[in-house]
């Protein structure tokens, strides 16, 4: 996808999906500080938004809670090993958002609905209009499109395989989350 499609004005913020763009993703969850690990270039990737001021939010789906795979303090002892990571690299996040429940729930956090997105909005204090979303699924996509974010997608973790099965609608895609921030930072730095 062109740069042409990314916003030409710096944003507010920058949101992003957890497994699969920020560290590698298993389709049996990831269930332990131990299990969590950075995808090359992730942390590099957070650090250059981090210098450039821009806010960063991750917004993550972790129904293995609501399954029962793992508990909440388990979930948070892993946001504390991601924190720690990022900062060895000097990167850091401004917020961290999850849903902890499982798919027939029903609930309005869970992507693709915009609960998550809306909740960093309301956090921030300020629209999400234009806002990037990087994430590996279609469900990261949408719930970016329902609220007027601009949709990015990796083909880190499962963002292959959202390609193969195709998308609806032309999206900005990179092969990773470094490619992502360095296309965009290449788009604001044009447009000053």
């Amino acid at each position: 996808m062109s740069p042409a499609c990314l916003p030409a004005e710096r944003p507010r913020l920058v949101i992003l999906d957890r497994d699969g763009v920020i560290n590698h993703d298993s389709d049996d969850y990831i269930k332990s500080p131990e299990e969590w690990r950075v995808i090359p270039g992730a942390a590099e990737a957070i650090a250059r938004l981090n210098a450039g001021g821009i806010p960063v939010a991750v917004c993550t789906n972790q129904s293995g809670i609501g399954r029962g795979l793992y508990d909440e303090p388990t979930y948070q002892a892993i946001t504390q090993r991601m924190c720690a990571v990022l900062a060895e690299a000097g990167a850091h996040l401004d917020a961290v958002f999850h849903c902890p429940h499982a798919p027939e729930a029903g609930c309005r956090c869970r992507k693709p609905r915009p609960g998550l997105l809306e909740q960093a909005a309301d956090h921030f204090r300020v629209p999400l209009d234009g806002v990037p979303v990087v994430g590996d699924s279609l469900r990261d996509l949408q719930a970016a499109r329902v609220v007027g974010a601009l949709p990015v997608l990796v083909r880190t973790g499962k963002g292959r395989r959202t390609l193969e099965q195709g998308l609806p609608w032309p999206v900005a895609t990179y092969d990773d989350l470094r490619g992502a921030v360095a296309a965009l930072l290449a788009a604001w730095e044009h447009s000053v």
